[in-house]
Order: structure tokens, then sequence, then C-alpha cells
């Protein structure tokens, strides 16, 4: 069972990683190289260092939230624990296609310490303050900066209607919970033509863990206004630590950190990551990132900024993710 784990993540995190370098290189060999090793050898480390804090803080700060999310449905789970399930996860959105694809094991994670259908409203609550914040902050940062605006609208009018059309989704099922007897019925017709008795049994499970899902849904929005603040706090410093760590890559570089403009491309760039072509949206997030900050960094820098960015925020998931879900894999799964 073990060697099958290993398999089955070693081959998409060798090409995510394979696609990401190839990509780089390209990158290196459209700037100008010799003045990017220059610059690098030339770099401040001491800022070099706040882009690994600021990745850090972003594991934390996801960490917080999650813990916080779970105590809205009368539930306590150990901030160490809920630490461990927001760095695994990243590790398995760096090996899935796009980059949100951490979400069956934090569910997994979770599901260890309150119902399945609970922990997943409390994942599906994390992607719904997501949403709502790139949505508004794109939308804020766009028309503050005025970089890309026209594009910076299209990608945000896209994700606003992909975000309204699952919120009526969700408001159908919390709504009448008839919907979700329709449903089931619906699934154990589909699955009927390949045996009766399984499709009862997968049926009649969906509707338990829908119905539970419902519950928690229906429990967390009973909360406070407050706690959802505090959440939609959370989620502000979740990816503001993130967003920030290229404007800190270029005050090692000695170049100006133009704050409002990256902030308003990481918006943009995170949104156009969701999309699920490989793993870990490699390819996609440097092309993007390039398309971008060309608009405001000198070419010179471009290839290492890239280069750097992308250590930062995709390699470390998988060198220090990868560490915790083999710890995890042995102490809880594989014993």
């Amino acid at each position: 069972m073990e060697s099958d784990e290993k398999r089955s993540t070693t081959k998409p995190m060798l090409i995510g990683l394979a696609v990401s370098l190839i990509t780089i290189i390209v990158i290196f060999k459209l700037t100008e190289t010799r003045v990017t090793w220059k610059v690098i050898l030339k770099a401040d480390w001491r800022f070099l260092a706040l882009a690994l804090l600021l990745h850090t803080l972003f594991w934390f700060f996801w960490g917080v939230r999650l813990k916080q999310l779970t105590s809205m449905l009368n539930a306590d789970i150990p901030l160490k624990y809920s630490l461990e399930i927001s760095i695994a996860s990243t590790f398995l959105a760096a090996i899935t296609p796009s980059s949100a694809g951490g979400e069956p094991l934090r569910i997994k994670m979770l599901s260890e310490k309150i119902p399945l259908g609970s922990a997943t409203a409390v994942v599906l609550a994390e992607r719904i303050l997501d949403a709502i914040f790139f949505v508004v902050a794109l939308a804020v940062f766009v028309t503050l900066s005025g970089f890309a605006t026209k594009f910076g609208f299209e990608v945000g009018a896209v994700f606003a209607v992909c975000l309204m059309g699952f919120m009526v989704f969700l408001y159908s099922i919390v709504k009448d919970e008839r919907n979700i007897d329709r449903f089931s019925n619906w699934i154990q017709i589909k699955l009927g033509r390949f045996g009766e008795e399984r499709a009862v049994r997968i049926a009649k499970r969906f509707r338990e863990e829908t119905l539970m899902f419902r519950e928690a849904l229906v429990n967390m929005l009973k909360n406070p206004l407050e706690k959802v603040f505090l959440s939609l706090l959370y989620t502000s410093l979740i990816w503001f630590s993130e967003f920030l760590v290229p404007s800190a890559i270029l005050l090692a570089l000695n170049q100006d950190p133009a704050f409002l403009f990256s902030i308003t491309a990481q918006f943009i760039l995170v949104i156009i990551s969701l999309i699920p072509l490989t793993p870990g949206s490699s390819g996609i997030a440097e092309a993007g990132m390039v398309y971008l900050y060309s608009k405001f960094v000198p070419q010179e820098v471009l290839g290492i900024l890239v280069a750097l960015w992308r250590f930062v925020t995709y390699y470390t998931n998988i060198i220090v993710g990868f560490f915790v879900n083999v710890r995890l894999l042995k102490s809880r799964y594989l014993s």
C-alpha cells in the first residue's frame, strides 16, 4: 500500500516540477541571463528570508482560519493539527491539476475529528470565503491601480459568475432538504444500471452525508457576524501574506516593490491558476507571471523574479508538504 501511495504522488509531482522548471528555463532564455545572474549575486538575503517568512505566515493563517471555522460548529481541533492540515494540503495542491487540489485531503483529515459532512462544510466555507475575497478585492485593486483593468475585470467577471452559480446551488440545498432527496434518487437511478444494491447503498450514503453537510452549513450561518468577519480577516491575512512575496523578492533584487501593481497581478494570477490543466498550475503560473509583471518589472530581473517566486510559493509546498505528508501517512493512515 505504501509503495502504491508513493507511485501515485511521485509521478504528478515530477510532472509538475518538470513543467515548472522547463518554463522557467525558457523564461531565462528569453531574458538577459547574464544580467540576471549579476542581479542574483547582489540580492539582499534579508528580503529573501522575509519572502520565506511571508509564505510561512500563509500556512499559519490558513491553519488558524481552519481552526476558527471548525469552532463555528462547536468543535475544537488543536492548532498544531490544523497547521499540519494546511501544509499537507498545499503539497497535494502542488501535484494535482490547478492550485485548488488540496480539498480532499483537508476533508479527510478533518473527518478524523468531526463528521464527514461537517468537514466538507468547513472546507467549502474556506473556498467560499476565498472566492468572495478574490472577487471584491480584485475589483478594488484593479480600480485603484488601473493595472490590466480590462483583463482583470474580465477574469473577475467570469469568476464571479461561476461563484454565483455555485451559491445558487448551495442555496437550493440549504433552503429545502427535499432537493437532497431528489438528487439522491437521481444518483440511484443513474447508478442502477451498474447494480441496484450498490446504487441504493451509494445513494443512501450520499443522502446521509449531504444532510449532515446541510446541517453544518446551517449551523455555521447561525454564528454571530463577529465570527464571520473574523473568518474574513484571517482570509485577507492568508492571501496578503502570499501576495506580498513577489514584492519582498523585488526588494531583495534592489528593485521597486511595486506593491499595488504586484498585489493586483497576484489576484489575477491566483484565479487563473485555478484552471485544471497541469499539476500545481505549472507553466500557467510562470507564463502568467511573466505576462503580467513584464508590464512593470525590468526584463533583466523578470526571469529570476519568477524563479524565486515559484521556489518560495511552489517548491517549498512540495518540499515541506512532502515531509509532513510522509509523517502523517506513517502515523495515521498506514499504521
